[in-house]
């Protein structure tokens, strides 16, 4: 359902008005399909599950709930990158102002003659593809959103965890089974990471940094259960992706750059966490760094497993390398404590 219908535009009509000439010829040119929809409750459900071209919402006739769910929907970092234009009746000014106040892209009045509102809509689309960076296997967000919400978070100081997810293997699973199925392997965990995050806590955020790298960031209550949901799910979907022979196995015969030949494990996931339960961090770099030194301590522990970095800053810690072992239950789902 997400690969359809990021080849579709939403058009949202309370009233169940047919979308316009101007919209229904945008659509077919673009190769778009149009859902209509009535009910805002829907539209949202729709976005949380996946990425349409864009939403063009019907406010001609019950304004309100047109403008609350905009609001809604600029408001959730799941949704909010979607595109969203908005229909207003002529000379609406106080709709147009308060529908731009709720994070609309686009209004577009009656009174605009067809070729314009046309012209508006194409140009909604381009300036979501130049102002929106979002990864084009996931449609997560890129990088400039993860520090747009990294600071947003260090602003506002509430307790929170930063999660830094990276796979193991692979690279050798590419080499093996080819670049499609590597993107379907990637794609495959950013919903288990989107879905994950976005109904254990609905205030989080999930960003693709590109390739295999992920981050998620949450309330600090919600970081130990969404870690264990998220490698849970991981590694049962995992060994499905690999042919019978390899998944019974456990394991294939791969080469290393030497042609040295290995047995190569099934893909595992690696999470580095860091939190300002004990720091107090002062920008986005720090944060970053230190949650990037995380995983890659991580990714030396075998199998699927989160570590959490809770060295208070009065007491120096060991380096990562030197640090115990985290103490971890059998399939490796307590967290890691680095004191």
């Amino acid at each position: 359902m997400a690969d359809s219908f990021r080849k579709a535009v939403i058009f949202y009509a309370p009233a169940e008005e047919p979308p316009p000439p101007a919209v229904v010829s945008f659509a077919r040119d673009h190769g778009l399909e149009i859902s209509h929809q009535s009910d805002g409750e829907t539209v949202s459900q729709l976005l949380n599950r996946s990425f349409p071209a864009c939403v063009l919402m019907d406010a001609r006739t019950l304004a309100d709930g047109a403008i609350e769910l905009v609001r809604g929907l600029k408001s959730d970092p799941f949704t909010g990158i979607v595109p969203v234009g908005l229909l207003v009746p002529q000379e609406a000014t106080e709709l147009v102002a308060a529908a731009l106040e709720a994070g609309a892209d686009e209004v577009f009045a009656s009174s605009l003659s067809e070729r314009e509102r046309r012209l508006r809509l194409d140009l909604m689309l381009r300036r979501a593809d130049r102002d929106v960076s979002v990864h084009p296997t996931t449609r997560l967000p890129g990088t400039p959103q993860i520090e747009r919400d990294l600071g947003e978070r260090l602003d506002r100081g509430t307790p929170f965890a930063v999660c830094y997810a990276d796979l193991d293997h692979f690279k050798e699973f590419n080499d093996r089974y080819g670049y499609n199925n590597g993107d379907r392997v990637i794609r495959m965990l950013s919903k288990i990471l989107r879905d994950v995050v976005r109904g254990v806590a609905s205030a989080g955020f999930v960003g693709h940094i590109g390739g295999d790298d992920f981050i998620f960031t949450l309330p600090l209550p919600y970081m130990e259960p969404c870690c264990e949901m998220i490698l849970d799910l991981f590694d049962e979907l995992a060994p499905y992706q690999y042919s019978e022979a390899d998944r019974r196995a456990g394991y294939f015969l791969g080469k290393d750059r030497r042609g040295n030949i290995h047995r190569i494990p099934l893909m595992s996931l690696s999470i580095g966490v860091v939190t300002n339960q004990f720091q107090v961090f002062s920008h986005t770099a720090q944060v970053s760094a230190m949650a990037s030194e995380m995983k890659t301590y991580a990714k030396t522990l075998p199998g699927s497993v989160y570590v959490v970095d809770r060295r208070k800053p009065e007491k120096e810690g060991p380096p990562l390398s030197q640090a115990p072992e985290p103490a971890r239950a059998e399939r490796g789902r307590e967290p890691g404590l680095i004191e």
